[in-house]
């Protein structure tokens, strides 16, 4: 059964012509999709806060994802952004994780991204990259997970043996890792009484991005950026620091960067998209993410996020 189309007339023709022609010529101009990714998986602290989970982050390169930290419920979040639409967060996939120093809120996910992954068809390797002491803390966290892992390999589970192993690399700055997606530059940060924390620099084929971990404004971040593309960076509100007790302000001052100090930053720092992460509230009236986003809209005109978990930029 055959269907008649209207006929047209030569004018209105030509005009339909040439709406096609612009519209193909608009879609030929458009920027390809990024082949990079960050992904924010969770921007929490030690607080319990069930809405944000613990810092970790993944930037994902080309269908492989590079997580930075490994907070609280790393891996539910993972599969989250998985069922959202990233593919690249599959289980099987995450098997690699920097960490940017050992503080608990950091590592606290790492036996969650050791075991669940393998449980679910993982076959690489963990690889572990951190400061030192990333050796020994691996080391203890398998260790705690023996029994656990025999019977899941000799037992009825049949799991396989390959996907439960953990390879730590402890690291010093300069380039760390590299493989055809991404290259890998860790740098010193300053925070508090910590001997070695470390912020990271991934440079992929369309982006670059800088990732902080906690700091107390270090220049490092500065240099390490640059004109990035995107800078991760922690903060906590001057509102918030004002109201909390002496002992709290001198913690704050050393091991984490207020929303005036990372304005004064970023503005040397220059990146394309400043992202706001690990945000830090003491409680009061002000001290809130609209709080938070006021004191960075004084401090710094560059376009500023402040990231939620499941956030992707």
């Amino acid at each position: 059964m055959s269907r008649l189309m209207p006929r047209m007339t030569v004018p209105a023709a030509l005009g339909v012509m040439l709406s096609l022609h612009a519209m193909h010529a608009a879609f030929a101009q458009q920027p390809p999709a990024s082949q990079t990714q960050v992904v924010i998986l969770g921007t929490g602290n030690p607080a319990p806060n069930p809405d944000r989970m613990g810092p970790s982050l993944a930037i994902i390169v080309r269908g492989t994802p590079y997580l930075v930290d490994a907070g609280t419920g790393v891996v539910r979040r993972a599969s989250a952004a998985s069922r959202k639409g990233v593919k690249g967060l599959a289980m099987k996939n995450l098997s690699r994780v920097f960490l940017t120093h050992l503080h608990s809120d950091h590592t606290i996910g790492l036996p969650d991204l050791m075991s669940t992954p393998w449980i679910m068809g993982r076959t690489d390797p963990l690889e572990v990259y951190g400061p030192p002491g990333t050796s020994a803390m691996m080391e203890h966290l398998f260790q705690a997970y023996s029994a656990d892992n025999d019977i899941r390999i000799n037992g009825l589970e049949k799991g396989n043996a390959t996907g439960n192993a953990v390879h730590p690399h402890e690291i010093a700055p300069g380039v760390i890792y590299q493989d055809s997606n991404v290259k890998v530059t860790a740098f010193l940060v300053k925070h508090g009484s910590w001997p070695a924390a470390f912020g990271y620099r991934f440079d992929t084929p369309d982006r670059s991005i800088v990732v902080s971990g906690d700091a107390s404004p270090s220049e490092s971040v500065v240099e390490a950026c640059h004109g990035c593309d995107v800078l991760v960076h922690e903060v906590y509100t001057e509102a918030g620091y004002r109201t909390s007790t002496a002992a709290w302000q001198d913690y704050s001052r050393q091991f984490h960067t207020s929303a005036p100090q990372l304005g004064e930053l970023a503005t040397r720092a220059r990146p394309k998209l400043l992202l706001l992460f690990h945000q830090m509230y003491f409680g009061g009236p002000k001290d809130t993410d609209a709080g938070l986003m006021k004191e960075m809209h004084a401090a710094y005109r560059g376009k500023v996020v402040s990231a939620r978990d499941l956030g992707i930029y």
